[in-house]
This record gives C-alpha cells, structure tokens and sequence, in this order.
C-alpha cells in the first residue's frame, strides 16, 4: 500500500536505502530588523519564535518563556511600539519590523520610574514574570494616562505573577501614573498663578 497515508517508506531502512531516517532539508529565511535600535540580519527558520530568537541568536535573555501559547505573558515585548507576546510571534514575522526588549530599556524615563516603583512597592518576588510585567506597565503608562485601579487591572490580565497577587504591581503603576499626572498638571498651576 503506497496512498498518501503509508508512512512506512519513510522510517523502513530497506525502502530509505538502509537509513534510518529521511533527511529533511533545514529551510532558513534571511531576515532583517531592528532589535534595541541596533540593525540585525540573520537566517531563521519559520517556526523559529521571536524569543526563541531574541534568546539564542541574539543573546538577549531577558525574555522569558512561560507557557509557549501566548497566555501567560511572560515573553512580552515591543513589535513596532505594540506589545506582542514573543513565544508566539515566529521571527519571519518580524522582518523589517522595530523590536525591543526588556534589555532597550535602559534609558527610558518610564521603565526607569516603574522599576523605582516596583521596588517600592514590594510588585516583583520571584522575578520570572517581571520583565513581560514591565513591558506591559509601560504601554499602560505611556498609552493610558488616566486610567484606574479597574482599567490597570484589566489591562494586566495577559500577563500571569504567581507569586504577587497583583496588589503590588497595581500600587506601583498607579504611582507611576499619578506621578507623570501630578508633572503634567504643575506647568499649568504655575501658569494659573501667573
């Protein structure tokens, strides 16, 4: 039987030639983008994930991979300034497309003030889930500039912290947005006194 359901001629040594197995050719594509601000080129193959990537090929190992479906939020990182979860993004997909991690952050006003803030308020133990926790707490600082404990929460719900409870890591971001509003409205009360 030979139909497109025998398998048989693939793992059968006599029908191989006396190979054990077939030889698969490794199908890589080049691709280009940009990682921190720095230009990569690279070959990857297409089920090779963006962190996957990030991690082995680029050394950059602050993303970390949790569940490896996209739920727990661990791996989450910048793709064209959006949050994208990098164990489910294949890096081909990335091609021509500005990516930053935990580690292109070091000099940037707000990750600096949550990190203040996360030590402050007691948000991170173990540390696993921190970086994708970051990631996250700046898009809602940088994009959300009033929201409250409710909307804080709820755009905290694709990223998982066993350890926490999450009171935390809502104190820290809530200091920090409070902090970025209390800036904002200064050059007006000045104004006002004027």
């Amino acid at each position: 039987m030979n139909d497109l359901t025998d398998l048989s001629d693939l793992t059968d040594p006599a029908a191989s030639g006396g190979h054990d197995a077939v030889t698969v050719p490794v199908i890589e594509h080049a691709i280009e983008l940009t990682v921190n601000r720095a230009r990569v080129r690279a070959t990857v193959e297409p089920r090779t994930s963006l962190a996957d990537f990030l991690r082995e090929q680029q050394m950059l190992c602050g993303t970390n991979i949790g569940c490896e479906q996209g739920v727990c939020g661990a791996c989450t990182l910048l793709v064209d300034g959006a949050p994208a979860r990098s164990c489910i993004t294949p890096a081909v997909a990335c091609a021509g497309a500005s990516v930053q991690s935990i580690e292109g952050f070091d000099d940037d006003p707000a990750m600096r003030e949550l990190r203040e803030a996360f030590r402050a308020e007691h948000a991170l133990q173990c540390g696993y889930c921190t970086p994708g926790m970051l990631m996250t707490a700046r898009d809602i600082v940088t994009r959300l500039p009033d929201a409250d404990d409710a909307r804080v929460r709820l755009e905290l719900s694709g990223n998982l912290c066993r350890c926490t409870g999450y009171v935390g890591i809502v104190r820290a971001i809530r200091r920090v947005l409070e902090a970025r509003r209390a800036r904002a409205a200064a050059p007006a009360a000045l104004l006002a006194g004027a």
